[in-house]
């Protein structure tokens, strides 16, 4: 049977109409449909980081302070504050024209000791060939004095010629005596002299002593780091409980740290011996590797670097806790005051299934019939029972459409703009990551679209 051109048109308006009424109700439906920002769920290996910043600064057992062990003007200052110096190089020179003069008076004391000796020795040699001389001339009168005494008692010589055998004998048992005393006389001199030489070298000692006090050397090779004098100044020595004048300050750089501040909700993840990267301000696109090896246990205040426990007056500010990360591999570039920036990596996990930090959101459980996402602060106003369940928008395609449904999650570390997940979520879920003005108010089981517009660029100027 065939169709008039009546009927024809009738079925042609009821299948437009037909059409016109599915096309508006998708519209309608993708009208009242929320435009977000999609991502995948993947795996990912996550490092957890802790920022601080601070400045480089030497070991702090390995500086010394070289204060004045002389008094008196500065005549020569050879160093300027960041030069670096090697061990024994001589670093500042105090007035010391009396120590040195003093020294030469040594010398030519010791010089002239030296030559008392030889003439003692000399002496002494002289005295000991009297000695032997008068010995053998004893015997000699010994031997004439006997002989008379035989040729006299016979009757043979006159009594003048024995009188005169027995005086030569007599005066040659003096003369022994006396060269002996003289021996003896020129001994003592020689051990006199030899003391004398030994007192003027012990003095000579502590001149040279004083002398060297007046001359600061540097005890290690390191960097100067404080210079508070000038050459001509006066400095002064520290007598007993008085500390002296200080010079400079001297610090070994071949052990180099940074001192950072790290904020106190996160130093409890902080540990000895974690793997920190540091940043120097001045020297650009070059890192340092490094280790905690400090991890300080009073807060200091944000605002005067005080201890809390230093502090006299309350207060609610923030609070830093000092975090010391000694470098491997320092360089002579760095110095100490240098503006440094450590990221201390506090945890690390690889291939964890990791989710954007900005889809994680925090719902408050409907106390109605009807379940939705709210915001948190008016939710917790009204509600202050509520506890918040952290979790993300998960997509849900539901014939035509797509849902936005809330699964609660549970996290792990922590990343740079990632965290991980440890249930609720698996690698391929499609999850809502933005935008923040959506996301902060969409409702569980809300219709989603996704937004395909193109990020806007800038241009460069």
């Amino acid at each position: 049977m065939k169709m008039n051109k009546k009927t024809i048109a009738i079925v042609v308006a009821i299948l437009i109409g037909c059409a016109a009424l599915v096309a508006l109700t998708v519209y309608r439906s993708d009208a009242d449909a929320q435009k977000v920002l999609t991502a995948k769920v993947a795996r990912e290996n996550l490092s957890s980081i802790v920022s601080g910043t601070g400045e480089i600064q030497p070991n702090h057992e390995d500086y010394v302070n070289i204060g004045a062990t002389a008094m008196g003007p500065i005549t020569h200052l050879y160093v300027k504050e960041g030069d670096h110096v090697k061990k024994g190089e001589v670093l500042a020179v105090i007035e010391n024209v009396p120590q040195e003069s003093a020294i030469g008076a040594q010398k030519a004391a010791i010089s002239g000791a030296q030559r008392d000796i030889a003439a003692d020795i000399a002496a002494q040699e002289v005295a000991k060939a009297n000695v032997v001389h008068a010995q053998a001339d004893l015997e000699q009168k010994d031997l004439d004095y006997k002989r008379a005494q035989e040729l006299y008692k016979d009757a043979l010589i006159a009594k003048q010629d024995f009188d005169a055998k027995k005086a030569a004998y007599d005066i040659a048992v003096a003369t022994l005596a006396q060269d002996r005393a003289s021996l003896v006389q020129a001994n003592a001199q020689t051990a006199s002299a030899r003391d004398k030489l030994t007192s003027a070298q012990q003095t000579l000692v502590g001149d040279v002593d004083q002398y060297n006090r007046s001359i600061s050397i540097a005890p290690f090779d390191g960097i100067v780091t404080n210079l508070p004098v000038r050459e001509g100044e006066t400095v002064v020595e520290g007598v007993q409980n008085t500390s002296g004048s200080t010079l400079m300050t001297l610090a070994n750089m071949s052990v180099v740290t940074a001192e950072v501040k790290v904020d106190e909700t996160d130093i409890t993840g902080i540990e000895l011996g974690q793997p920190a990267d540091v940043t120097v301000d001045a020297i650009p696109g070059k890192t340092f590797k490094g280790r905690v090896t400090e991890v300080g246990d009073q807060a200091l205040l944000r605002s005067t670097g005080v201890s809390t426990s230093q502090s006299t007056t309350g207060t609610e500010e923030a609070k830093d806790f000092k975090v010391v990360v000694t470098l491997d591999d320092p360089t002579s570039e760095l110095r100490p005051g240098l503006s440094a920036t450590a990221k201390i990596t506090t945890a690390q996990k690889d291939n964890v299934v990791a989710i954007p930090l900005q889809a994680l959101v925090m719902e408050v459980p409907d106390t109605g019939k009807k379940k939705g996402v709210k915001n948190l602060d008016a939710s917790l106003a009204a509600d202050p029972k509520s506890q918040p369940v952290q979790g993300v928008f998960v997509l849900r395609k539901e014939g035509r459409k797509l849902r936005a449904v809330f699964v609660p999650v549970q996290t792990g570390i922590t990343g740079t703009s990632d965290i991980e997940v440890t249930s609720g979520v698996k690698p391929g879920d499609e999850i809502v990551v933005g935008p923040y003005r959506v996301l902060r108010i969409l409702k569980d089981d809300a219709t989603v679209k996704r937004d395909t517009t193109p990020a806007a660029t800038t241009s460069p100027a």
